[in-house]
């Protein structure tokens, strides 16, 4: 959010993101599919004046989409009034009523409907019209009715331009009234589109893609009609030119040809281009095709499948083995294994017990679960993932910004180029063939150049990177963050829960030389005199015995002592399990300092046992280490990061968990406020930091860094805290999303630098520039297929992020 928006809202620029998106009545957010855009140069003029409509807090429009997005304050106007401001300037808005939980499918608000749970309806599946044609399909069906009929059209006028006089059946007076009746439909019906954009433009006094080639085939068009209609005049003024039918049918020379091939070429450029958007959104697509249609619900005791829309929260469903899993709910009873590789990337399956958390679309892989709803609809994890991608690929990276400037004056530079180069051709040609060559390098120059490949440059490989990534269990924010992450140079690891488990486990247990337990024993009364505590350290030993299987036994005379451990009874025996400070209190000496020592060094905490009276052992508890950290911290200081490590545990703790896993800098001893400042003196030094924390108690850390990454485990998919989630607790997805980061700005850099190298280049060679020294002219039907392959060649190269690995 820009910080004259979060001002304009009151809201703290220092305040965690979650505080600045969820202010309360402060804004909402609709999405507005635009029909109409031909050019990056539409989408800009499209969102400066949103942008500066009344009740507007900020606009985008994504020129790959077609889709607005806005955030406006409902007090002050609304999504239709919005609109209105699109259809003023000549273009068509589809209002949304619905806030952000509403986005569209990427690329498909051109070519893919979407329902009213935001699945994509391409295939009809999910949609509540399944099995109806929707307006996109129309409109696809129909552009390739104009291509298919264009090219049948065209190809007799293609050849009889091109024989030259070498078929003896062309060489008639009224041949071009012959191409003047082909040419006609191709102009008028297929590529009516260009012509009443064009005049749109015109009346609100702007111009776009569809101007300059409305120019450029019109141009063609009226000067040939004219010349069909008075050979004479036109004849006179070329008796001496030889280089077009002219030579072989007495008449003036006619460009019926270039104007009809053109559109046609035009035409199957925007339809190659439709095909090849649409896969950009294919990652996406296919997680929101996952979700299941029904659900088999209980219901007055008996089964009974309903369409997932009818399914409420309370509500039991039943899942067998092998299928898919319809909502997020809790197991009321049976025990599985879920795979949940769709939401988190990771391959493994995970058991799942009574009591645990489930999520829609998942796969149900072993047994029979009995799931009571919690989410349903929108609230879905699968359905917030959707939607945080679905706003990531409608938005822009920073670098678009010089893109929008450049298109922004691109058309009206190429139009002043282009009547340029027809009055430079028409004063140093012979005066034969003027009209000719000023004719055709004015409509090379319109039709070659190709703002779309411009504005296609950065968000198809924002839209794939994005998507890609969502694969990976790896959600983005939006194009900001994906540009910046690429420019990290020192990343803050919050310890709990990010390098470690974030849940105490037992480490080590080790008996007493002169208690007479073994480690199961010594493992089996602890955990029997603690299985009534609620601390943690309690907790994680009755874990241990649990997953080891050990029987345990119930205690009686439980006590607990504050800051100091327990006293219980368990099967007649006094059973003391605390502090070393506590046994000292009882009377009872130890023969383990040393090995507590070495132990406490390690960042252990300590649990010493003494059975009525004399020592037993001791236990030893820690967060552990996740097994990935180490590696995830290694590629990370190959890819010449600065990784530190900041937590709120005591600096020994700290520095035994930095040393395992190969963090040199350690901050410790830290409170949630002071890991902010010490993120916000990292940028200080010059770096820009990314922060890697839970979401919840690193919020203003996250807020503070350049990009925050905040660790999550799909129960809390749409955490605000942070400009880019993973899934799942592996700190590998670090460095694996910078690297996704290096890869998207690495494409666009190749789409920007192709789209303005083809312009700089094949406009002057267009204009004729290579003439005088080769002889060479550019035919404007090689122009308008240069033009189109530039826009095509640009997608296809976005297109790789989602094969790369």
């Amino acid at each position: 959010m820009d910080r004259e928006h979060q001002e304009a809202r009151g809201v703290d620029e220092d305040a965690p993101r979650s505080v600045r998106e969820e202010v309360p009545g402060a804004a909402e957010r609709c999405d507005l599919p635009i029909e109409g855009m031909s050019c990056a140069g539409c989408a800009a003029r499209i969102e400066r004046r949103l942008a500066g409509a009344p009740g507007v807090l900020s606009a985008h429009v994504n020129f790959a989409t077609k889709v607005a997005t806005v955030r406006y304050a409902p007090a002050s106007t609304t999504p239709e009034a919005i609109a209105g401001v699109v259809d003023a300037l000549g273009y068509r808005a589809l209002p949304s009523p619905t806030s952000s939980m509403d986005g569209r499918l990427g690329g498909a608000a051109s070519a893919h409907g979407s329902n009213t749970h935001g699945r994509s309806s391409a295939d009809g599946a999910g949609s509540p019209h399944a099995g109806h044609s929707t307006p996109d399909a129309d409109a696809s069906r129909a552009l390739k009715t104009k291509v298919i009929v264009g090219a049948v059209l065209s190809l007799p006028v293609l050849v009889i331009a091109m024989s030259h006089g070498l078929i003896e059946a062309f060489n008639v007076p009224w041949i071009n009234w012959v191409q003047l009746a082909f040419a006609t439909p191709v102009v008028v019906w297929c590529g009516g589109r260009f012509y009443r954009s064009a005049w749109k433009g015109l009346r609100h006094r702007s111009v776009n893609m569809d101007t300059l080639v409305a120019m450029g085939t019109g141009a063609a068009y009226v000067y040939s009609l004219a010349a069909t209609i008075w050979p004479a005049f036109f004849a006179q003024a070329h008796d001496q030119h030889a280089g077009h039918e002219v030579a072989h049918t007495g008449g003036a020379p006619v460009y019926f040809e270039a104007a009809a091939v053109i559109i046609v070429l035009v035409l199957l450029g925007k339809q190659f281009e439709a095909r090849a958007m649409s896969r950009t959104t294919e990652a996406i697509r296919r997680l929101a095709d996952l979700s299941p249609r029904t659900a088999r619900v209980e219901r007055g005791g008996t089964e009974q499948d309903l369409p997932i829309e009818a399914v409420t929260k309370g509500d039991r469903v039943l899942v067998r083995p092998g299928e898919r899993i319809p909502v997020d709910g809790t197991i009321e009873s049976g025990r599985s294994s879920v795979d949940e590789s769709m939401l988190t990337g990771e391959s493994m399956p995970v058991e799942k017990n009574p009591g645990d958390g489930v999520f829609g679309a998942t796969v149900n892989t072993t047994g029979s679960l009995r799931i009571v709803v919690t989410r349903v609809g929108a609230e879905t994890a699968l359905e917030q993932i959707v939607r945080l991608v679905r706003e990531a690929q409608g938005s822009k990276a920073p670098i678009a910004r010089l893109v929008d400037r450049i298109s922004s004056v691109f058309v009206p530079i190429v139009i002043a180029i282009a009547t340029a180069t027809f009055g430079v051709w028409w004063f140093v040609s012979p005066e034969e063939t003027r009209l000719s060559m000023a004719l055709v390098t004015a409509v090379s120059v319109l039709i070659i150049a190709c703002p779309c490949a411009l504005g296609l440059a950065t968000p198809t490989a924002i839209m794939v990177g994005t998507g890609r990534s969502a694969e990976e269990g790896i959600l983005i924010k939006g194009g900001e963050a994906l540009e910046t992450a690429h420019r990290l140079s020192a990343i803050v690891l919050d310890k709990t829960g990010t390098i470690t488990r974030g849940t105490p486990s037992v480490t080590e247990i080790i008996p007493s030389t002169r208690g007479g337990f073994d480690e199961a024993e010594l493992l089996r009364i602890t955990a029997s005199a603690e299985r009534h505590s609620e601390h943690p350290i309690a907790t994680a030993i009755v874990r241990e015995a649990a997953s080891r299987g050990v029987p345990l036994s119930e205690p009686s005379a439980f006590r607990a002592i504050a800051g100091r451990g327990i006293e219980a009874t368990v099967e007649g025996r006094r059973v003391v399990a605390g502090t070393a400070a506590l046994l000292t209190e009882c009377g009872i000496s130890s023969t383990m300092d040393e090995e507590a020592a070495r132990l406490a060094l390690g960042g252990r905490t300590l649990m010493f046992v003494a059975v009525d009276g004399d020592e037993a052992g001791l236990i030893a508890v820690a967060d552990t280490v996740r097994p990935e950290s180490r590696e995830a911290i290694a590629t990370m200081h190959e890819m010449g990061l600065h990784v530190v490590m900041v937590t709120g545990d005591l600096q020994r703790t700290a520095e035994a968990i930095a040393a395992e896993v190969g963090v040199e800098r350690v901050i410790a001893e830290s409170l949630p406020q002071e890991k902010a400042a010490h993120v916000k003196a990292l940028r200080a030094e010059g770096y820009v930091v990314g922060m890697v924390g839970d979401g919840i108690n690193d919020a203003p850390a996250l807020a503070a860094a350049d990009v925050g990454l905040a660790v999550g485990t799909g129960t809390d998919i749409a955490m605000e805290s942070a400009d880019i989630t993973l899934m799942r607790g592996d700190l590998r997805a670090v460095p694996r999303a910078i690297a996704l980061s290096h890869a998207t700005m690495r494409t666009i850099r190749q789409n920007l630098g192709w789209a303005f190298a083809y312009n700089v280049a094949s406009i002057p060679v267009a204009a004729g520039v290579l003439y005088p020294l080769t002889g060479w002219l550019l035919s404007p039907m090689i122009a308008s297929a240069a033009m189109a392959f530039s826009s095509v060649s640009v997608v296809l190269n976005s297109l790789r992020l989602g094969r790369r690995r």
